[in-house]
C-alpha cells in the first residue's frame, strides 16, 4: 500500500478499494485495512477491506465513529439491532459494542474521533 496520507495530499479511494482487495484475497485473515488520515491526535480513517464471509469481531465502540460501505455490502451487528449497509451508506456507529460482517466482497471508510481525555492522558 501507498504511505499514509498527511497534509493536503488527494487520495484516491477508488484505486485504494482495488488495492486492499486485492490485498485482501491474499491475507489469511480474508481482509486488509490501510490508514488514510491520522491528522492528529482526535481523527482517524481507515479503509477496510473484507471478502465475503469474513467478519470484524465483536468489539467496544470508540467515542464517536462512522462507516460509509465505498463498495459492496457488509452488516454491522449491534447488541440491540443489525444493519445491512451497501455501496454509498453512512451510518453512525452504535456507542455498544459490535461485530461487523461481509455480506459480499466490500470495502469501507472508518472514521474515529478518538477520546480527547484519553489523548490528554496518554501524553502526559
Amino acid at each position: 500500500m501507498s504511505e499514509q496520507i498527511s497534509g493536503l495530499q488527494p487520495v484516491n479511494l477508488i484505486a485504494m478499494q482495488h488495492e486492499l482487495l486485492t490485498e485482501a484475497h491474499s491475507a489469511t485473515a480474508r481482509r486488509a485495512a490501510h490508514t488514510v488520515y491520522h491528522g492528529g491526535a482526535l481523527l482517524r480513517q481507515t479503509a477496510l477491506a473484507l471478502l465475503a464471509g469474513a467478519e470484524l469481531a465483536e468489539h467496544d465502540s470508540p467515542p464517536e465513529a462512522t462507516l460509509q460501505v465505498l463498495t459492496g455490502k457488509i452488516r454491522l451487528i449491534g447488541q440491540e439491532q443489525d444493519w445491512e449497509l451497501g455501496t454509498g451508506d453512512l451510518i453512525a456507529i452504535p456507542s455498544e459494542r459490535h461485530s461487523v460482517v461481509a455480506v459480499e466482497d466490500s470495502v469501507f471508510l472508518l472514521s474515529i474521533r478518538r477520546d480527547a481525555r484519553s489523548q490528554q492522558g496518554a501524553r502526559s
